[in-house]
């Protein structure tokens, strides 16, 4: 039997999803007899997403034109996208800048307003990413197949969207314990 090819992606969000995927222990063992990971910000140094992806987990908003250039990519080239915890679901904390009414703002209070020894804005093209105006959620810019809520995600929701689609089922997303927030 040929192995799925697994993928996880890290947007704008602070890593809790993929450490509630470490989080699957013992499980973690199984897992890997039946994927090829293909591409992960966890313990890979990949830098470009491949072709012909099985599954994926993306964790995080759409904040900047990295994030949008990368969701594309991965959408193009994956069969499964699962929106993987609330800031990818909804963009969540992320958001939170949304209230301040574009990028600009954003920036001026962070790097001006806030800066201590040399406030400046940060503008290095190829460099540092520009925001977007507003963090958005996955499906607001790509088709999602699965969305995964969760703050993170509990390794056993986690499993349970898994080991369906490693049967070549599709999870039942539906109960407190597979869709609550937070």
């Amino acid at each position: 039997m040929d192995k799925i090819k697994f993928a996880t992606v890290w947007l704008a969000g602070c890593s809790g999803c993929h450490m509630s995927f470490l989080d699957l222990d013992e499980w973690l063992i199984e897992l890997a007899e039946q994927i090829e990971v293909v591409y992960s910000p966890v313990g890979s140094d990949l830098k470009v997403y491949p072709d012909q992806v099985d599954v994926c987990l993306v964790e995080g908003g759409v904040a900047n034109e990295d994030n949008w250039e990368l969701i594309h990519q991965v959408r193009q080239r994956t069969k499964i996208l699962i929106s993987f915890g609330d800031c990818a679901v909804t963009a969540n904390i992320p958001a939170m800048r949304n209230m301040l009414d574009g990028a600009e703002p954003v920036l001026r209070r962070a790097y001006l307003e806030l800066g201590d020894k040399t406030p400046q804005l940060p503008h290095e093209p190829g460099i540092v990413p520009e925001l977007l105006d507003q963090v958005l959620p996955v499906h607001q810019v790509v088709p999602v197949d699965i969305y995964m809520p969760g703050c993170p995600p509990p390794a056993d929701r986690i499993r349970a969207t898994l080991e369906p689609l490693l049967r070549g089922e599709w999870p039942t997303m539906a109960g407190r314990d597979m869709i609550k927030f937070g």
